[in-house]
């Protein structure tokens, strides 16, 4: 029997003043939260990189304070998916690369690039843009280094390591379940983010060689906890990914199922952080995870 892919549970960002007093210690240090929770989570998506464009040294103090087998994912820059919507974004993800993404190492992670809820399914657009995503730090380094003005004189431009990069979408217009979508994502090899919501289609097609989920809140976006027999199903799921199979209740836009592999790396994050649930029900997967495993 094959070994099951590499399984990674953790939340969405770090820093929020609700879990000053829960998650974290009263008195922890603001400075030390980052080392907090990665001494507990695998990885942590970083969501400042959505906002704007950070810098080298910050990439680096970051992957200072985690251990060794610690990684991040990467939050698409939304000037890139919200404002230019996908179009004319050579430039900008050239400094997205530049801005010192390539300084984690070893622990750079898959890459989330979000849609807006009002960004309707075009496939030209779509194939337009998996075509220029890098697909290794070689090509991520190369793009890097056609970066404009805005980086000047604080880019870095350099690979540690020649490794892959992944890349995954996450959709939240429901024009996207359909074959097309899927289909383009297969071919590209990238994963379409299964994220669990009310207001967003959620969907489970297996569209590459790893699997990305983001759990926000089954009843209420960004606020609402996860059950026991939630997280029992979510684990079950994840168990499935991992062993190269689909869950028994996947949801999928076309009904032929995702290539099959022996194995695949899940990532899941949860973002229910308004009501301090995120770091708990994580920790709870966690657990269920490894009975499970």
């Amino acid at each position: 029997m094959a070994r099951p892919g590499e399984i990674r549970i953790g939340i969405s960002g770090w820093t929020y003043d609700g879990w000053r007093g829960t998650f974290y210690p009263e008195k922890l240090p603001h400075k030390n939260e980052l080392s907090y929770a990665a001494g507990i989570f695998r990885s942590i998506e970083i969501n400042g990189t959505f906002y704007s464009l950070q810098r080298p040294g910050t990439f680096a103090k970051w992957a200072a304070a985690t251990p060794e087998d610690f990684v991040f994912a990467i939050k698409g820059s939304r000037f890139i998916t919200h404002v230019q919507r996908l179009k004319e974004v050579r430039a900008p993800l050239a400094n997205f690369f530049a801005s010192g993404i390539l300084r984690l190492g070893p622990k750079l992670g898959p890459f989330l690039w979000q849609l807006p809820p009002n960004f309707k399914f075009d496939a030209k657009r779509i194939e337009a843009f998996l075509k220029i995503l890098p697909r290794d730090t070689e090509s991520g380094a190369a793009l890097a280094r056609r970066h404009d003005k805005r980086v000047s004189g604080r880019a870095w431009m350099k690979a540690s390591d020649h490794a892959p990069l992944r890349h995954s979408v996450e959709i939240r217009n429901k024009s996207f379940a359909v074959a097309g979508f899927v289909e383009l994502l297969r071919e590209y090899g990238v994963a379409l983010v299964c994220a669990d919501t009310v207001e967003w289609p959620r969907l489970m097609d297996l569209t590459s060689n790893f699997v990305y989920c983001r759990l926000h809140g089954s009843e209420r976006l960004y606020a609402s906890g996860y059950d026991d027999r939630a997280l029992d199903h979510w684990a079950e799921r994840v168990v499935a990914w991992a062993d190269g199979r689909e869950p028994k209740d996947a949801e999928r836009a076309i009904d032929r199922p995702g290539p099959k592999l022996p194995k695949r790396d899940v990532f899941v994050y949860f973002d229910n952080d308004a009501k301090v649930r995120a770091p708990f029900d994580a920790q709870g997967l966690m657990a269920r995870v490894r009975k499970l495993s």
